[in-house]
C-alpha cells in the first residue's frame, strides 16, 4: 500500500464563509475528513504548511513547499499539495524547477468551490490527485477536473467553471475516470537519480504587458528596479518602434545588462520573432520564450537569476526547453 502525505496551503478548497467573504480556515485533517475511504487505496498523513488565499502567494512560500517535499521525500511514495487556484500555475511551475530528478509524483490540486459546500468540485479533485499520486511516475503535475497537466504547462483559463485549467502548447498527461487513469502517451521521467533541491531565487523580476499608447519612459523606471524583465508582446513577438518607440528602450535595457524575455499575449502557439519586421528588429540578445506560458517563464526566470546574473548564462538557461526536460 502506497504512503502519501497531504500538504495544505489554504485556498478556496479550505475556505469557510467569513465576515468579508471566503477565507481559508480549514485544517488538513478537516479537509481529509470530507473525503473518506482513502484507507482502502493508500495511507495518507497530512501537514499544514500555510493557510492563505493563493492571491497572497509569494515566491518564498514556493521554497517552503519544495523544502517540505524534499525533507519528507524518503518517507512517502507521493505528495499531494492543496492550493488556491489563482496562482496554482505559478506554484506548479516553480516546484518543477526547484525539485529536480523526481522519481515520485508531486500533485498540485485545489477547487473552485470550498470542500465544505454541499455542491463542490473539491472532493473529486482531491480523490483524483490522491489516485494519481499513487502512480509509478515522477514529476510535478496539476490535477484538476479529471485532467493531469504537466506542472510547467498549466494555466487558469476560467474563473468559475470546474474545468478552469488548461494545458498550453503541450498535451494533457492523462485523464482520470474514477478508478481508471488513461495516459495520453508513455511518460518518461528520471529514474535511479537522486532528487535535487534548488531554491535559488531572485524575485526582482517585472512582467510587462504591452498595449497601444504605452509610454516608453516606463522602461526607464524599470531599469532601476529590476534584475530581469518579461515582456508580453503582441502576436508572434513584435515590439513597437514607430510613434512610441518601445524597441529603443529594450535595446537600452539589454545594453545595461538587464536580461529581457520576449513572450506573447496569445495563449497558444508561442512567439516567433523571425516572421515580421517588428520582430526581426528586436535585439538578438533578447531571450526567446518559444511556446512557454507566462506562468512558467516568471518562476524559471527568478530561479535562473538566483543563480547567475551573467546575461549570456541567463539567456542560455532560460532558452533550455522545458516541455519534457524540466531541469535547467
Amino acid at each position: 500500500m502506497k504512503k502519501l502525505i497531504l500538504l495544505t496551503t489554504g485556498g478556496t478548497i479550505a475556505s469557510l464563509e467569513g465576515e468579508n467573504g471566503l477565507v481559508p480556515e480549514m485544517t488538513a485533517d478537516e479537509i481529509l475528513r470530507h473525503v473518506p475511504g482513502f484507507n482502502l487505496l493508500c495511507q495518507i498523513d497530512s501537514k499544514a504548511l500555510l493557510n492563505i488565499d493563493s492571491t497572497n502567494m509569494q515566491p518564498e512560500y514556493w521554497v517552503e513547499m519544495a523544502k517540505a517535499v524534499y525533507e519528507h521525500y524518503e518517507e512517502y511514495d507521493g505528495f499531494v499539495i492543496t492550493h488556491g487556484t489563482d496562482t496554482m500555475a505559478y506554484t506548479s511551475a516553480a516546484l518543477s524547477y526547484m525539485l529536480q530528478d523526481l522519481e515520485k509524483p508531486v500533485v498540485v490540486t485545489g477547487s473552485q468551490i470550498p470542500i465544505s459546500f454541499k455542491k463542490t468540485d473539491a472532493k473529486r479533485n482531491i480523490a483524483d490527485a490522491v489516485r494519481f499520486a499513487c502512480e509509478e511516475i515522477g514529476g510535478v503535475y496539476v490535477v484538476f477536473d479529471g485532467r493531469v497537466i504537466q506542472g510547467t504547462r498549466a494555466i487558469k483559463l476560467r474563473t468559475k467553471s470546474y474545468d478552469s485549467f488548461e494545458s498550453i502548447n503541450y498535451p494533457y498527461i492523462a485523464s482520470i475516470y474514477k478508478d481508471h487513469i488513461e495516459y495520453t502517451k508513455p511518460i518518461h521521467y528520471s529514474q535511479n537519480k537522486k532528487i535535487k533541491l534548488d531554491t535559488s531565487l531572485c524575485t526582482d523580476v517585472s512582467l510587462v504587458k504591452l498595449y497601444p499608447g504605452m509610454k516608453p519612459e516606463f522602461f526607464d523606471y524599470l531599469k532601476t528596479q529590476c534584475q530581469g524583465i518579461v515582456i508580453e508582446s503582441y502576436g508572434s513577438g513584435g515590439i513597437p518602434f514607430q510613434g512610441r518607440n518601445i524597441l529603443e528602450k529594450l535595446d537600452e535595457l539589454i545594453e545595461c545588462g538587464i536580461p529581457v524575455v520576449i513572450t506573447t499575449q496569445c495563449l497558444e502557439e508561442g512567439e516567433d520573432i523571425e516572421i515580421y519586421e517588428v520582430g526581426r528588429k528586436v535585439n538578438q540578445n533578447v531571450i526567446r520564450s518559444r511556446n512557454m506560458n507566462t506562468e512558467a517563464i516568471v518562476p524559471k526566470f527568478m530561479g535562473v537569476l538566483g543563480k547567475t546574473q551573467d546575461p549570456r548564462k541567463v539567456k542560455e538557461w532560460m532558452e533550455t526547453p522545458i516541455a519534457d526536460d524540466i531541469t535547467f
